[in-house]
């Protein structure tokens, strides 16, 4: 089947759809094009049109409309300038401003920019002005400072309404002119807006369409590039510590199978003897065979051989846990709150490592309340992109004592537990960067919250 009209519409808005650049690289943006570019530009312009104000007759001047446009325009001088001051002042704070209020000073910048430039192009000859290549400098700026989205969008499109004021004003003030002062100015009456108007126009909106699909393009790059590079640390970092643990089982099982072994010669040599020496033997294959087992147990519990690293969806990975969990075949008094953000970056992990996290914590939440109570799912992302999930309950809670060791390997308030839960949850999540925090009171729940960073490397426990 075809995909619709709407279908197709959405899919080409997702292509266009990037994450907005990460704080400090935005904000260095914003640094080198605002402050280290933008605002000396601006004191040189703006010491130029002071010293072109000041030697030229053009205030003293009484023509009419042309005589309103300019006295207009000197009032609008003097507000840019005292505007770009305000904007100096906060582009040399720029590192105790808090992000939004940076951007907003950008956009309202690049606004009075656009304003002020529309008033000088129409005093310098209107459709005819030169000037008019700085509208396509302010776009390729805004490309620059303002991340790629609707704002940038919009953004371009008032500076694009900016020249057409212009050259709606030119006409609207040229038609009042008299010949003679026509050629005093050197200008040329321009009737309507014509052809080249046009072409000028469509050169800004194509400049701001190219700027923008540039941008998408090469922050998309970047994105692959930093997930291409994560991913390979990760699996790199994987197979090392699955070497490792791969090593670490090889050297102590060796050593036991050839105690076991030799147990195994001794008991049958005597069979036939004493007991007592029987039993001894006895207890030593015992113990190995224990010792085998919590060999086995680690490297299960580490489970890092196995698997790869994937981007999984953090909404899909909760939802496929929680059916797990909480199957809809089998009927519960158990009632399951949802709380998800919209969107979420995708987590770099082994699949398995996050379902064993899940299933864990969602499984002591559901022993925790028994046959009837309330368990919360929530997630949510970050600023910085970190993904922060939380599980809590509303069961009897854990008490204070006992709360720091919920985390050691085979430490159990459980009577048929294994005391590896919650101890593979703190593993899985610090293999990744990640943390964990437990929040509990006696009769007032538990609450699990798990903090994944978007883009820090696992580290790896020594």
């Amino acid at each position: 089947m075809k995909p619709s009209h709407e279908q197709w519409l959405k899919r080409s808005l997702a292509l266009m759809e990037i994450p907005a650049p990460d704080p400090a690289r935005l904000l260095r943006r914003i640094e080198i094009m605002e402050r280290d570019i933008m605002l000396p530009l601006k004191a040189f312009v703006i010491g130029m049109i002071l010293y072109s104000f000041i030697s030229t007759p053009w205030f003293g001047l009484a023509y009419s409309m042309l005589d309103i446009t300019v006295e207009t325009i000197q009032y609008l001088f003097w507000f840019y300038v005292l505007a770009n001051v305000a904007f100096t002042l906060l582009m040399l704070n720029l590192a105790r401003l808090p992000l939004a209020i940076v951007q907003w000073t950008v956009v309202t910048s690049s606004l009075v920019d656009g304003i002020f430039l529309a008033g000088m192009a129409l005093l310098t000859g209107g459709l005819d002005s030169i000037l008019f290549w700085l509208f396509v400098g302010l776009i390729v700026r805004n490309a620059v400072s303002v991340p790629p989205g609707v704002s940038q969008l919009i953004l371009n499109f008032a500076i694009s309404l900016c020249y057409i004021l212009v050259g709606v004003l030119d006409v609207s003030v040229l038609s009042n002119l008299e010949p003679s002062m026509q050629r005093v100015l050197n200008v040329t009456r321009h009737a309507e807006l014509g052809q080249p108007f046009v072409l000028r126009l469509a050169v800004l909106w194509l400049t701001a369409v190219c700027c923008y699909g540039a941008e998408v393009l090469l922050e998309r790059q970047r994105i692959a590039t930093e997930e291409a590079e994560e991913f390979a640390a990760r699996e790199g970092q994987l197979h090392s510590a699955g070497r490792l643990a791969a090593e670490f089982a090889h050297q102590i099982k060796n050593p036991l199978a050839i105690i076991n072994n030799a147990a195994f010669s001794i008991q049958r040599a005597l069979r036939e003897g004493r007991t007592e020496a029987a039993q001894q033997i006895e207890i030593i294959q015992e113990e190995v065979s224990r010792a085998d087992r919590i060999v086995t147990q680690i490297m299960g519990y580490a489970q890092l051989t196995e698997g790869r690293v994937e981007k999984l969806d953090v909404i899909e990975e909760l939802e496929r846990a929680m059916i797990q969990v909480f199957p809809s075949a089998v009927p519960t008094g158990v009632c399951v709150h949802r709380e998800f953000d919209r969107s979420f970056p995708p987590v770099l992990m082994q699949r398995q490592h996050l379902a064993e996290i899940l299933l864990n914590l969602l499984k002591n939440a559901r022993e925790a309340v028994g046959k009837n109570g309330h368990v919360y799912v929530t997630a949510g992302n970050h600023r910085d992109h970190s993904v922060e999930i939380s599980v809590r309950d509303d069961g009897p809670g854990i008490p204070p004592d006992k709360i720091g060791r919920i985390f050691e390997a085979y430490y159990t308030t459980k009577e048929h537990g294994t005391g590896l839960g919650l101890a593979i949850v703190k593993h899985n999540v610090e293999l990744y960067g990640g943390t964990v925090r437990v929040e509990s009171g006696l009769g007032k729940g538990a609450a699990f919250t798990l903090l994944f960073p978007a883009k820090t490397l696992m580290q790896l426990k020594r």
